[in-house]
Parts: C-alpha cells; sequence; structure tokens
C-alpha cells in the first residue's frame, strides 16, 4: 500500500478517489472520537450515546447531493447511529458485526460495484479486511499503528473530528465536484 497523509494527494491516490462510487466505514473511533457514554434513560436502564462532528454531517450532505452512497459497518449497535445514520441518509447501516468482510461482500453484490469503486475508512484490527480489499482504503490519524500501514490515505484530523469529511473531499476534489460545492455556497466570489 502507499500511505499519503493529509491533504497530500499523489497521483495513484488521486486516481484511486477518482473511481469512487461508494464510502463505506467503521463508525466508533471513525465517525466519533471512539468514546461510548451511557447515559440514564426513563425507564431506569442506560442507553448509549454518541458524538458525531457537524463538518463530517455536512460532509454527508456533500455526498448525497452528488449521489455517492455511504455506509456503516460498525462492530458496535447503538441507536445513535441508527438515528444518524437516517438524519444523514446513509444508504447501508450495519451495526453489531467485528467480523466485517461478510457485510461488506453483502454491499458489494447489492450495489453492483467493483471493490476499485470502494473507499473504506478504518482505525483498528477489524477493518483491516476491508482496507486491503478497497479500492480506496482510508484511516484516521489516530488510527492503531498496526493498521496505518493498510491505509493509502491517512487524514490528519483524528477520528469523530472532521477525518470522515478529508475523505469525502478528496474524493469530490479527485472527481472535479468540489469546486461545484464551494460555488455552491459563494466561495470564491
Amino acid at each position: 500500500m502507499v500511505m499519503i497523509t493529509g491533504n497530500n494527494m499523489v497521483e495513484e491516490t488521486r486516481q484511486r478517489a477518482s473511481l469512487i462510487k461508494l464510502l463505506l466505514m467503521d463508525v466508533d473511533g471513525v465517525l466519533t472520537d471512539g468514546k461510548v457514554y451511557y447515559l440514564p434513560a426513563a425507564e431506569g436502564k442506560a442507553y448509549e450515546s454518541k458524538s458525531f462532528h457537524c463538518h463530517d454531517g455536512l460532509g454527508f450532505n456533500f455526498l448525497n447531493d452528488v449521489g455517492i452512497p455511504t455506509g456503516f459497518i460498525s462492530g458496535r449497535d447503538a441507536g445513535a447511529v441508527k438515528e444518524y445514520a437516517a438524519n444523514k441518509k446513509v444508504k447501508y447501516v450495519f451495526q453489531g458485526h467485528l467480523e466485517k468482510v461478510a457485510i461488506y461482500e453483502s454491499i458489494l453484490a447489492d450495489s453492483k460495484l467493483s471493490e476499485s469503486q470502494i473507499a473504506f475508512i478504518g482505525d483498528d484490527l477489524t477493518d483491516i479486511p476491508l482496507l486491503k480489499r478497497a479500492g480506496l482504503a482510508c484511516t484516521v490519524a489516530n488510527a492503531r499503528p498496526e493498521v496505518i500501514p493498510y491505509a493509502h490515505f491517512v487524514t490528519q484530523a483524528h477520528g469523530g473530528y472532521g477525518a470522515v469529511r478529508e475523505v469525502i473531499e478528496l474524493i469530490l476534489k479527485a472527481q472535479n465536484i468540489w469546486q461545484t460545492i464551494l460555488n455552491k455556497y459563494g466561495v470564491g466570489e
């Protein structure tokens, strides 16, 4: 694998990103900072809460606007993720799966895409099998050290702090869509 950090897009990474038609990711430690909060619910039981970064959220809106679907493959099962996924129109949501290959293959079959058209963002050991297969393998800056060598792109941000947005922008820039998004919001006028 060729590891690229931050916004330094070398040609191979740019080419890989230009082919992406689906962005998949782990949740805890990638889309969130990896912390899990157990808060009291009205009926006396605890419920799990997580924190999501607004920059990542707006990035999901950008992908939705240009027709690039997204998906979550997570080892944990949390209502907060289900709610977030519905809000961000995430197409594929699979929770409670530490073994992710079968889910990935199911998504591949359903999407009718090749692996070269899939990007995956991970941070821990359970993500390595998908990083090995994805056309664009990405990790967050604070991924486990054993995971980083499998990445084509490593974000500057830590998981939960805008790392997903970096990958989204990488894809949109490589596909010459980013300027259209900037224009939509009057950037550079």
